[in-house]
């Protein structure tokens, strides 16, 4: 119980400033987590290592959990975790369901949360040797199984498989050097702009420039002066209004989405994407009604965001116990650590019982306060909506180019990479690309290759892949299972 005496007002007061900022940060189309951790990590300067990291778990968690602000109510994944949420949330907004899209998810994300927090509070020691025992064959494996998704979420499986592998080609340009050193080949650029493409297409501008700027450039060719719900009265509870009832049934997806959160969350560099992918893949393959899913269904928002707020936690395994970070915000938080002089490592828990009983505390507290800061002034954050679009929009493009700009440390190739990107989704709908396939394939594409061919370099087989490991084997029947619900998915929709 030492740790008690860690414990003081200011560090209470520090998680929910860090919260309310993150959320802020969250909610802003453009800002990330990872960017509200970055740009208040100077501010631990002044403070020792608890209260440092009680500023900083904060952020983190409301930063995840703001995310889904935009997601819901104007299509626009505040973080990349939140790319899944936009599937249903957004539809619901559009049928008046806002408030309680919004509610439903900040529920589903204070028990991703929680969940999280207590299973690694019970079994940190379990759960970092069991991620420790992942080779690159079995983190390639977890790829596949997440890009499987490409078949459930596709409305014309031709097209979204096409839109996934595209994906998965813009991903790859670049230079090929999958160790991480030396000189690498310039790859897929046919020698155009290589001197800004060296690294490929950043994928924070990749997103806001699809699921931002894309967005507006549709409904302004319907014409932008035309304000939301023009013809009808915009109600934000014409659906029915929020209720614990909502979660009637969802007791299974809530604990499934929140353990895979924690469990992609161990594997260092998947990330909160690959996590949301999975959990909300997994909902649509179990569901009584597949074919609700992607059209307002509240079950759906639940799997994103509890797997979502799940990866706040298990993101903390490989950065407590290997020095690894799970995703980008946990590899910020490693500036944290370095400012205080301790090494992360196996050996942290146990040298470090108190911080990281205090790190267990504030995450707790902060999910605590997220819920109810989100859930209780959620009528203050609905309004943004009735906001004309001939108001709302130009001020979403500004912040979407600012963050832009400003993820790389004002480099202005991000800000063509934005809108590059919008036109693309712009143009591609119209011919039938779907942009979650797309994403998707961008998104694990490159993690995929480097993963294979560190397989390939370690043990210069394919069979490597079925047969090295028992969890090899597990994860090719997931896949397996996985295809196969997609498939009976398809036909059964089909059918009706």
């Amino acid at each position: 119980m030492e740790f008690i005496s860690y414990l003081s007002p200011m560090f209470f007061a520090l998680i929910g400033f860090g919260v309310v900022v993150g959320i802020i940060f969250g909610a802003i189309p453009g800002m990330t987590a990872t960017m509200a951790v970055a740009v208040c990590l100077p501010m631990t300067y002044a403070l020792d290592l608890t209260n440092g990291l009680a500023l900083l778990l904060g952020l983190y968690v409301g930063g995840i959990s703001g995310g889904l602000v935009p997601a819901i109510l104007l299509n626009i994944p505040g973080t990349p975790s939140s790319i899944t949420t936009t599937f249903d949330g957004y539809p619901m907004t559009q049928k008046g369901e806002g408030e309680r899209a919004l509610k439903t998810g900040i529920t589903a994300s204070l028990f991703g949360g929680l969940f999280s927090t207590i299973v690694l509070f019970l079994f940190a020691p379990t759960l970092a040797d069991f991620a420790i025992k992942f080779s690159y064959i079995e983190k390639f494996l977890i790829i596949l199984f997440a890009l499987t998704v490409i078949a459930s979420l596709s409305r014309n499986l031709l097209l979204g498989i096409f839109s996934g592998v595209l994906g998965v080609w813009f991903s790859l340009i670049g230079t090929y050097d999958v160790s991480f050193g030396g000189n690498g080949e310039y790859r897929l650029m046919m020698g155009w702009m290589e001197e800004y493409l060296e690294s490929g297409f950043s994928l924070l501008p990749v997103l806001i420039g699809l699921f931002g700027l894309g967005t507006i450039l549709q409904e302004a060719e319907g014409g932008i002066r035309e304000e939301i719900g023009k013809g009808k009265k915009l109600d934000l509870n014409g659906g029915a209004g929020f209720s614990l009832s909502v979660f009637k049934g969802q007791i299974i997806n809530l604990i499934r989405s929140s353990s895979l959160g924690t469990f992609v969350g161990m594997l260092p560099g998947v990330g909160g994407s690959a996590a949301s992918v999975l959990a909300y893949t997994q909902q649509k393959n179990f569901s009584k009604d597949p074919s609700k899913l992607g059209k307002g269904a509240p079950e759906g928002v639940i799997a994103s965001e509890s797997s979502n707020n799940g990866l706040t936690g298990g993101a903390l395994i490989p950065l407590l116990s290997l020095g690894i970070p799970g995703d980008s915000t946990t590899a910020v938080l490693i500036g944290a650590f370095t400012l205080q002089g301790i090494q992360l490592g196996p050996l942290f828990i146990g040298n470090n019982l108190a911080t990281w009983d205090t790190m267990m505390v504030a995450l707790l507290f902060a999910n605590i306060v997220m819920f109810v800061v989100m859930f209780f002034a959620i009528r203050y954050i609905v309004k943004v909506i009735t906001i004309p679009k001939y108001l709302l929009y130009p001020g979403i493009i500004m912040m979407c180019v600012v963050g832009a700009y400003a993820i790389n440390f004002g480099i202005m190739f991000d800000v063509w990479t934005l809108l590059f990107f919008g036109l693309f989704g712009f143009l591609g709908q119209k011919v039938g690309l779907e942009v979650a396939p797309f994403i998707i394939g961008f998104i694990l594409g490159k993690q995929a290759e480097v993963y294979f061919v560190k397989s390939l370099e370690s043990f210069g087989t394919l069979t490597v892949f079925f047969t090295k490991s028992p969890i090899a084997v597990v994860l090719w029947i997931l896949i397996a299972i996985s295809v196969a619900f997609s498939i009976y998915g398809l036909i059964k929709q089909k059918k009706h």
